[in-house]
Protein backbone atom coordinates (compact mmCIF):
# COMPACT_ATOMS: atom_id res chain seq x y z
CA UNK A 1 0.00 0.00 0.00
CA UNK A 2 1.44 3.22 -0.78
CA UNK A 3 1.28 6.30 1.76
CA UNK A 4 0.91 9.78 0.86
CA UNK A 5 1.13 12.10 3.36
CA UNK A 6 -0.90 15.63 3.87
CA UNK A 7 0.35 18.58 2.46
CA UNK A 8 -0.16 22.20 3.72
CA UNK A 9 -0.60 25.21 0.50
CA UNK A 10 2.37 26.27 1.76
CA UNK A 11 4.08 23.44 0.19
CA UNK A 12 2.04 23.50 -2.70
CA UNK A 13 2.73 26.37 -3.94
CA UNK A 14 6.40 25.56 -4.18
CA UNK A 15 6.08 22.17 -5.86
CA UNK A 16 7.12 21.36 -9.62
CA UNK A 17 4.93 19.23 -11.85
CA UNK A 18 6.26 15.34 -10.52
CA UNK A 19 6.00 16.45 -6.83
CA UNK A 20 2.51 18.07 -7.23
CA UNK A 21 1.14 14.33 -9.55
CA UNK A 22 3.21 12.80 -7.00
CA UNK A 23 1.26 14.11 -3.71
CA UNK A 24 -2.69 14.39 -5.40
CA UNK A 25 -2.66 12.18 -8.03
CA UNK A 26 -3.69 8.81 -8.28
CA UNK A 27 -2.52 7.07 -11.41
CA UNK A 28 -1.85 3.27 -11.60
CA UNK A 29 -5.63 2.17 -10.06
CA UNK A 30 -6.69 -0.33 -12.12
CA UNK A 31 -4.01 -3.21 -12.56
CA UNK A 32 -5.56 -6.62 -13.93
CA UNK A 33 -5.44 -9.14 -11.58
CA UNK A 34 -4.56 -6.99 -8.59
CA UNK A 35 -6.19 -5.19 -5.99
CA UNK A 36 -3.99 -1.61 -6.16
CA UNK A 37 -4.39 1.02 -2.87
CA UNK A 38 -3.00 4.43 -1.67
CA UNK A 39 -3.13 5.43 1.74
CA UNK A 40 -3.35 8.97 2.36
CA UNK A 41 -3.40 10.79 5.45
CA UNK A 42 -5.76 13.47 4.58
CA UNK A 43 -8.81 11.81 6.29
CA UNK A 44 -7.20 9.00 6.40
CA UNK A 45 -8.62 8.03 3.32
CA UNK A 46 -7.99 4.81 0.99
CA UNK A 47 -8.46 4.86 -2.16
CA UNK A 48 -8.08 1.34 -4.61
CA UNK A 49 -9.01 0.10 -7.34
CA UNK A 50 -9.19 -4.09 -8.39
CA UNK A 51 -9.63 -5.95 -11.53
CA UNK A 52 -10.19 -9.68 -10.51
CA UNK A 53 -10.05 -11.82 -13.12
CA UNK A 54 -10.71 -15.52 -12.84
CA UNK A 55 -9.66 -15.80 -9.27
CA UNK A 56 -11.57 -13.84 -6.69
CA UNK A 57 -9.49 -10.79 -5.07
CA UNK A 58 -9.54 -10.35 -1.68
CA UNK A 59 -9.33 -7.19 0.39
CA UNK A 60 -6.82 -7.36 2.88
CA UNK A 61 -6.06 -4.99 5.92
CA UNK A 62 -2.33 -4.35 6.52
CA UNK A 63 -0.16 -2.34 8.86
CA UNK A 64 -1.07 1.13 7.51
CA UNK A 65 -4.89 0.01 8.47
CA UNK A 66 -3.58 -1.28 12.05
CA UNK A 67 -6.39 -3.83 12.49
CA UNK A 68 -6.41 -7.68 11.72
CA UNK A 69 -9.26 -6.98 9.15
CA UNK A 70 -9.98 -4.56 6.72
CA UNK A 71 -13.24 -3.41 7.41
CA UNK A 72 -12.95 -3.82 11.51
CA UNK A 73 -12.86 -0.01 11.76
CA UNK A 74 -13.65 1.25 8.74
CA UNK A 75 -16.37 1.66 6.01
CA UNK A 76 -16.17 1.33 1.91
CA UNK A 77 -17.67 2.54 -0.83
CA UNK A 78 -17.51 0.79 -4.25
CA UNK A 79 -18.21 1.72 -7.30
CA UNK A 80 -18.29 -0.90 -10.31
CA UNK A 81 -17.04 0.77 -13.80
CA UNK A 82 -16.31 -2.17 -15.80
CA UNK A 83 -17.79 -5.96 -16.17
CA UNK A 84 -20.00 -7.59 -14.38
CA UNK A 85 -18.93 -8.26 -10.85
CA UNK A 86 -19.84 -10.12 -7.71
CA UNK A 87 -18.98 -9.05 -4.19
CA UNK A 88 -18.93 -10.79 -0.95
CA UNK A 89 -19.06 -9.76 2.35
CA UNK A 90 -18.96 -12.57 4.77
CA UNK A 91 -21.40 -14.52 3.85
CA UNK A 92 -23.20 -12.09 1.85
CA UNK A 93 -22.99 -11.56 -2.22
CA UNK A 94 -23.61 -8.52 -3.99
CA UNK A 95 -23.60 -8.45 -7.71
CA UNK A 96 -22.88 -5.36 -9.68
CA UNK A 97 -23.17 -4.19 -13.08
CA UNK A 98 -21.67 -1.17 -14.28
CA UNK A 99 -22.49 2.17 -12.40
CA UNK A 100 -23.91 0.55 -9.50
CA UNK A 101 -22.38 1.47 -6.25
CA UNK A 102 -21.83 -0.84 -2.96
CA UNK A 103 -21.75 0.24 1.02
CA UNK A 104 -20.29 -1.79 3.12
CA UNK A 105 -20.26 -0.65 6.99
CA UNK A 106 -17.59 -1.30 9.50
CA UNK A 107 -17.35 -5.01 11.18
CA UNK A 108 -14.45 -6.90 9.71
CA UNK A 109 -16.36 -8.82 7.30
CA UNK A 110 -13.89 -10.83 4.95
CA UNK A 111 -14.15 -8.84 1.35
CA UNK A 112 -13.51 -10.54 -1.84
CA UNK A 113 -14.10 -9.14 -5.27
CA UNK A 114 -15.30 -11.57 -8.32
CA UNK A 115 -15.64 -10.87 -11.82
CA UNK A 116 -18.53 -12.47 -13.69
CA UNK A 117 -16.58 -12.59 -16.98
CA UNK A 118 -12.61 -12.72 -17.15
CA UNK A 119 -13.00 -11.80 -20.38
CA UNK A 120 -14.58 -8.74 -19.47
CA UNK A 121 -13.67 -7.75 -15.68
CA UNK A 122 -15.05 -5.98 -13.55
CA UNK A 123 -13.36 -2.56 -12.62
CA UNK A 124 -13.79 -2.24 -8.99
CA UNK A 125 -13.24 1.40 -7.37
CA UNK A 126 -13.58 1.98 -3.82
CA UNK A 127 -12.92 4.89 -1.14
CA UNK A 128 -12.76 3.68 2.38
CA UNK A 129 -12.44 5.95 5.73
CA UNK A 130 -12.44 5.31 9.21
CA UNK A 131 -16.14 4.74 11.10
CA UNK A 132 -17.46 4.77 14.61
CA UNK A 133 -20.97 3.12 13.57
CA UNK A 134 -21.63 0.16 12.31
CA UNK A 135 -24.65 1.16 9.61
CA UNK A 136 -26.49 -1.26 7.20
CA UNK A 137 -24.68 -2.52 3.89
CA UNK A 138 -26.64 -1.43 0.61
CA UNK A 139 -26.36 -1.70 -2.90
CA UNK A 140 -27.42 1.16 -4.85
CA UNK A 141 -28.35 1.39 -8.34
CA UNK A 142 -28.02 4.49 -10.49
CA UNK A 143 -32.09 4.15 -10.48
CA UNK A 144 -31.72 4.00 -6.47
CA UNK A 145 -29.56 7.35 -6.36
CA UNK A 146 -30.86 11.06 -5.79
CA UNK A 147 -30.45 12.61 -9.23
CA UNK A 148 -30.01 16.16 -9.55
CA UNK A 149 -29.86 18.30 -12.99
CA UNK A 150 -27.01 21.00 -13.25
CA UNK A 151 -25.61 23.62 -15.60
CA UNK A 152 -26.55 25.43 -18.64
CA UNK A 153 -25.45 24.99 -22.20
CA UNK A 154 -24.06 28.65 -22.21
CA UNK A 155 -22.19 27.96 -19.80
CA UNK A 156 -20.39 24.86 -21.37
CA UNK A 157 -21.54 22.47 -17.61
CA UNK A 158 -24.59 20.60 -18.10
CA UNK A 159 -24.17 17.23 -16.35
CA UNK A 160 -26.24 14.86 -13.99
CA UNK A 161 -25.49 14.74 -10.61
CA UNK A 162 -26.19 11.45 -8.81
CA UNK A 163 -25.76 11.29 -5.21
CA UNK A 164 -25.19 7.42 -3.95
CA UNK A 165 -24.11 7.12 -0.54
CA UNK A 166 -25.62 10.19 0.86
CA UNK A 167 -27.88 10.71 4.14
CA UNK A 168 -31.34 10.73 2.01
CA UNK A 169 -29.74 7.27 0.26
CA UNK A 170 -27.69 5.21 2.32
CA UNK A 171 -26.71 6.03 5.75
CA UNK A 172 -22.85 6.02 6.35
CA UNK A 173 -20.88 7.45 9.33
CA UNK A 174 -18.80 10.14 7.08
CA UNK A 175 -18.18 9.34 3.76
CA UNK A 176 -20.54 10.35 0.71
CA UNK A 177 -19.81 9.10 -2.64
CA UNK A 178 -21.95 9.57 -5.70
CA UNK A 179 -21.22 10.15 -9.83
CA UNK A 180 -21.34 13.02 -11.92
CA UNK A 181 -21.47 12.52 -15.83
CA UNK A 182 -20.73 15.52 -18.42
CA UNK A 183 -23.28 15.96 -21.26
CA UNK A 184 -22.28 15.54 -24.90
CA UNK A 185 -21.29 19.05 -25.76
CA UNK A 186 -20.32 20.73 -22.34
CA UNK A 187 -16.74 20.19 -20.91
CA UNK A 188 -16.59 21.78 -17.33
CA UNK A 189 -17.61 19.78 -13.87
CA UNK A 190 -17.76 22.37 -11.91
CA UNK A 191 -16.98 26.36 -12.21
CA UNK A 192 -17.31 28.72 -10.45
CA UNK A 193 -15.17 26.29 -8.12
CA UNK A 194 -15.41 26.32 -4.37
CA UNK A 195 -13.60 24.73 -1.57
CA UNK A 196 -14.79 23.45 1.93
CA UNK A 197 -12.38 23.25 4.69
CA UNK A 198 -14.23 21.04 6.22
CA UNK A 199 -14.21 18.08 4.31
CA UNK A 200 -11.66 16.89 1.67
CA UNK A 201 -12.45 15.40 -1.72
CA UNK A 202 -11.51 12.52 -4.28
CA UNK A 203 -12.19 12.48 -8.04
CA UNK A 204 -11.63 9.23 -10.40
CA UNK A 205 -12.68 10.51 -13.50
CA UNK A 206 -13.63 7.87 -16.11
CA UNK A 207 -15.57 6.89 -19.37
CA UNK A 208 -12.92 8.64 -21.28
CA UNK A 209 -12.32 8.39 -25.14
CA UNK A 210 -8.77 7.77 -25.85
CA UNK A 211 -6.81 10.67 -25.88
CA UNK A 212 -9.13 12.67 -24.01
CA UNK A 213 -7.47 14.70 -21.05
CA UNK A 214 -9.16 16.24 -18.10
CA UNK A 215 -7.29 19.96 -16.67
CA UNK A 216 -8.04 19.34 -12.95
CA UNK A 217 -7.67 23.02 -10.98
CA UNK A 218 -6.49 22.82 -7.64
CA UNK A 219 -4.63 24.48 -4.86
CA UNK A 220 -5.95 27.97 -3.18
CA UNK A 221 -7.98 30.42 -5.07
CA UNK A 222 -4.96 32.88 -5.15
CA UNK A 223 -2.27 30.20 -6.13
CA UNK A 224 -4.06 27.69 -8.79
CA UNK A 225 -2.27 24.71 -10.33
CA UNK A 226 -3.26 22.16 -12.58
CA UNK A 227 -2.84 18.66 -13.23
CA UNK A 228 -3.72 16.71 -16.73
CA UNK A 229 -5.49 13.90 -15.78
CA UNK A 230 -6.27 10.20 -18.17
CA UNK A 231 -8.86 7.92 -18.08
CA UNK A 232 -9.53 6.34 -14.87
CA UNK A 233 -7.16 8.38 -12.50
CA UNK A 234 -8.01 10.20 -9.69
CA UNK A 235 -7.18 13.06 -7.92
CA UNK A 236 -7.53 13.85 -3.63
CA UNK A 237 -8.33 17.49 -3.03
CA UNK A 238 -8.08 19.00 0.50
CA UNK A 239 -9.74 20.60 2.36
CA UNK A 240 -7.88 23.48 1.57
CA UNK A 241 -8.19 23.33 -2.25
CA UNK A 242 -10.31 24.11 -4.79
CA UNK A 243 -11.53 21.18 -6.76
CA UNK A 244 -12.41 22.15 -10.89
CA UNK A 245 -11.79 20.57 -14.03
CA UNK A 246 -12.47 21.03 -17.70
CA UNK A 247 -12.11 18.45 -20.57
CA UNK A 248 -10.75 17.45 -23.71
CA UNK A 249 -13.91 15.36 -24.46
CA UNK A 250 -16.60 13.46 -22.75
CA UNK A 251 -15.80 11.85 -19.29
CA UNK A 252 -17.17 11.71 -16.03
CA UNK A 253 -16.26 11.23 -12.64
CA UNK A 254 -17.07 9.23 -9.34
CA UNK A 255 -16.68 11.90 -6.13
CA UNK A 256 -16.34 11.02 -2.73
CA UNK A 257 -16.02 13.47 0.64
CA UNK A 258 -14.68 12.92 4.14
CA UNK A 259 -15.00 14.96 6.80
CA UNK A 260 -16.51 16.80 9.85
CA UNK A 261 -19.78 16.66 8.23
CA UNK A 262 -22.18 14.74 5.42
CA UNK A 263 -23.70 18.40 4.23
CA UNK A 264 -23.50 17.96 0.41
CA UNK A 265 -23.81 22.22 0.33
CA UNK A 266 -21.34 23.25 2.75
CA UNK A 267 -19.37 24.44 -0.12
CA UNK A 268 -17.56 27.99 -0.19
CA UNK A 269 -17.88 29.26 -3.65
CA UNK A 270 -15.04 31.14 -5.29
CA UNK A 271 -15.91 34.58 -7.59
CA UNK A 272 -14.16 34.12 -11.02
CA UNK A 273 -12.84 37.43 -10.10
CA UNK A 274 -10.77 35.98 -6.91
CA UNK A 275 -8.93 33.08 -9.50
CA UNK A 276 -5.61 33.56 -9.84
Amino acid sequence: MEIRQACSPKEAKRFDTDELRGSFLFERLFQEGAIQMTYSHIDRTVVGGAVPLAEPLPLVSNKQIGSPGFLDRREIGIFNIGGDATITAGDEDFDLTRTDCLYLPKGGAEVTFASADAANPARLYFVSTPAHQRYKAKKITAKDANRIDLGTQPDANIRVLRQYIHPDVCQSCQLVMGMTMIEDGSVWNTMPCHSHDRRSEVYLYFDMAQGTRVVHLMGEPDETRHLFVDNEQAVISPGWSIHSGVGTGRYGFIWSMAGDNQDFDDMDFVAMGGLR
